[in-house]
C-alpha cells in the first residue's frame, strides 16, 4: 500500500524554483517516499514533532511528516541544506 504525497504551498513554491536537474531528483525521492516513507536514510528531527528529513542530494533536503491514518506524506520544505531548517 503506497502513501499519497502532498506538498504544502511553501514546499511547492520551493520545488518549482529549483533547477530542473535538482527538481527531477527531488521528484524521484518523493516517489520513493510514497512507497516507503520510513526508509533508510530518513531521520526524525529532534524537538520538531513528527517531522522527518531526507537528504535528496548533497545540497538539498526534503522535510516531511508522515500521517499514517491518512496514508499521507506531507512535504513541508524542499530547500538547500543551509536554509531548510529556518522557519520550521
Amino acid at each position: 500500500m503506497g502513501y499519497r504525497v502532498k506538498l504544502t504551498p511553501r514546499a511547492a513554491r520551493e520545488l518549482k524554483a529549483l533547477p530542473k536537474h535538482v527538481r527531477k531528483r527531488i521528484i524521484r525521492w518523493l516517489d520513493l517516499l510514497a512507497d516507503v516513507p520510513f526508509r533508510e536514510g530518513t531521520k526524525k528531527l529532534e524537538g520538531r514533532g513528527g517531522l522527518r528529513r531526507v537528504h535528496a542530494s548533497k545540497e538539498y533536503v526534503i522535510v516531511f511528516v508522515v500521517q499514517k491514518k491518512q496514508v499521507l506524506v506531507l512535504v513541508v520544505r524542499v530547500a538547500h541544506r543551509g536554509d531548510v531548517y529556518r522557519g520550521l
